[in-house]
């Protein structure tokens, strides 16, 4: 799935206590809500890319380098920003960097939206990166500092559902816009973007800052209204306010004591075993999750059905539409289970149901290349050269130079006159001679990349199973596990350690992903996620341990001896069954 700053789970000094929830809490969700905007323009760039790419590879005539370029420079961009967002916060303040993504946003959606060639559209994209960069960190960041403590995990929750509920719409307006004649349709789903950032950015002019940052800067006046602005009518935000205060002081007086580079910081976290021990667990955490396939399940959801021989590319948006909604759904089923299961619990049972789903959509995949159509028409014209030479669509569709051209009987559903032959180079979507080139006969079905297949709901099985069980624990645990298992000297630093090795595997499976099912064709490509995730499940079922109902003071040495995170769990689960 796509990154995102996790949020501490140590007590905000925002301390509202019960009288958070009395009075009226309208604005602090109003609040909460449109800073969300920002994971709600994450979850549509996810997932309009998905769509919108299966019509732009035909317009620029894209190969799979370029396809994967422009797909993955936005991760590329927003790793690079998202690093650059916590000094930019620190010194700027939060509501100024949301605000200035937002911008960014628009900017980005638009030149995407008017690009003329692969390259306006790749540089659009990379702007866009730097918005989603900017807004993933400091979105949850300022949503949890404005927050009541009795009602921040709601709040928090907000931006996370926007994330998977802006991949579902994104798939919605995708097959909205698939109808529109001549390229206008990709563009408005590029473009679409553009009005909820407008809407976030100047809503957001009107928003107030962080009252932690603003008593960090001794900017207290501003931070007692601010407070006395988010709080119930009849608060008193005075003991808030001095707790923030007391907080900030005690924090920067720490910091000065220490003095110490960042560098020192990097060695104490080597010396020390237990730290070593909890680092390695959260890397590990997050490149499992993306090298279980996450983002190529959502990047390239209609294309990977185009590939399973959905012959309709509206269908194929259709049902990325249905495979958003499952991820959305059960998005929110993770958060009302994660304090009744348990973290590792959840992420095991999500990942091994995440193993099976892999098997199954590979399984599809190699059960329709066994079943693939057989060529009975070949056209051996120096033309036709390579794709004379293939016996079946399964080998024709992994030729980059070729495609299948096919009639289907309507009655009975068999495929006839089938032939291998070289496709148009300036249109992919149709063939350079016989009877899929440019003005031949409407009886003829031209597939590209694909093959027609009787097998594709083993695929969409698959899809389903995946999201159904990825959505709920492998989604949003290894953020949560992660804000937990370190001590709080060293938090920060392993905290940006474990987000850059989401974003680098992230970059890397989903640049890589169609040179994979080239290289090793499509039914391998999932098989090798499905090995990857299941090195993963076997190392967490030895060494991941549970954090839920503990303090971060019991968590600091959760490391320090495995034998005793063991027979925690055991106890535990007694405790719990």
């Amino acid at each position: 799935m796509h990154p995102a700053t996790p949020v501490l789970n140590e007590e905000s000094p925002l301390l509202a206590g019960p009288a958070a929830l009395k009075g009226n809490t309208v604005y602090i969700y109003l609040v909460a809500f449109l800073s969300a905007i920002g994971g709600f323009l994450f979850g549509y760039d996810t997932g309009i890319i998905s769509g919108a790419m299966i019509f732009i590879k035909d317009v620029f005539n894209l190969n799979e380098w370029w396809q994967e370029s422009i797909v993955s420079s936005t991760l590329l961009a927003a790793w690079m920003f998202s690093i650059l967002s916590g000094s930019a916060t620190d010194r700027f303040g939060r509501k100024p960097v949301i605000v200035g993504s937002s911008l960014v946003f628009v900017l980005g959606s638009a030149l995407m939206a008017v690009a003329w060639n692969e390259f306006f559209l790749l540089a659009g994209r990379l702007v866009v990166g730097a918005g989603v960069g900017l807004a993933s960190m400091t979105v949850p960041m300022y949503i949890a500092e404005v927050a009541p403590s009795a009602i921040r995990g709601q709040l928090v929750m907000i931006n996370m559902c926007c994330i998977t509920g802006g991949q579902f719409f994104a798939s919605l307006i995708a097959y909205g816009f698939s109808f529109i004649e001549g390229d206008h349709g990709w563009r408005l789903m590029l473009g679409f973007a553009a009005l909820p950032a407008a809407v976030q950015f100047f809503a957001f002019l009107a928003m107030p800052e962080s009252p932690r940052w603003l008593i960090s800067n001794k900017r207290y006046e501003e931070a007692r209204r601010v407070l006395a602005k988010l709080r119930p009518h009849g608060t008193d935000t005075e003991l808030e306010f001095s707790a923030i205060r007391e907080s900030c002081v005690q924090a920067k007086q720490e910091q000065e004591a220490l003095n110490e580079p960042s560098q020192s910081t990097f060695r104490r976290i080597l010396a020390t075993q237990s730290v070593r021990r909890a680092l390695t667990v959260g890397c590990l955490l997050q490149m499992v999750q993306q090298v279980s396939g996450i983002n190529t399940v959502m990047y390239y959801t209609a294309s990977i059905f185009e590939m399973a021989g959905v012959q309709s590319k509206q269908r194929a948006l259709l049902m990325s539409a249905g495979t958003a909604l499952v991820n959305f759904v059960f998005t929110i089923v993770g958060f009302a289970l994660v304090e009744r299961v348990g973290r590792r619990r959840l992420t095991l049972y999500s990942l091994f149901g995440v193993i099976v789903s892999l098997v199954t959509l590979a399984a599809g995949f190699q059960i329709a290349y066994y079943h693939s159509p057989v060529i009975t028409q070949i056209d051996q014209s120096g033309l036709n050269e390579p794709c004379a030479n293939y016996g079946d669509c399964s080998a024709c569709s992994l030729d980059p130079q070729c495609g299948f051209c096919f009639a289907q009987n309507t009655s009975t559903g068999s495929i006839t006159n089938a032939a291998c032959i070289h496709v148009n180079a300036s249109h992919h979507d149709q063939s350079t001679l016989g009877h899929c080139s440019a003005g031949t006969s409407s009886d003829f079905t031209w597939a590209y990349e694909w093959c027609p297949s009787a097998y594709s709901w083993i695929t969409l099985l698959g899809m389903v199973m995946y999201l159904l069980f990825f959505a709920p624990g492998m989604g949003p645990m290894p953020w949560t596990i992660n804000s937990e298992i370190y001590p709080s000297w060293a938090r920060s630093w392993c905290l940006s350690a474990s987000t850059s090795v989401c974003w680098l595997f992230n970059l890397l499976v989903s640049m890589t992903f169609l040179t994979l099912t080239r290289a090793i064709t499509k039914q391998g490509a999932f098989y090798l996620y499905a090995l990857l995730a299941s090195f993963g499940f076997i190392y967490f079922v030895c060494v991941l341990p549970e954090t839920r109902g503990k303090t971060l003071e019991d968590l600091k040495d959760l490391f320090s001896s495995t034998s005793s995170n063991s027979s925690s769990e055991k106890d535990r689960n007694k405790q719990i069954e």
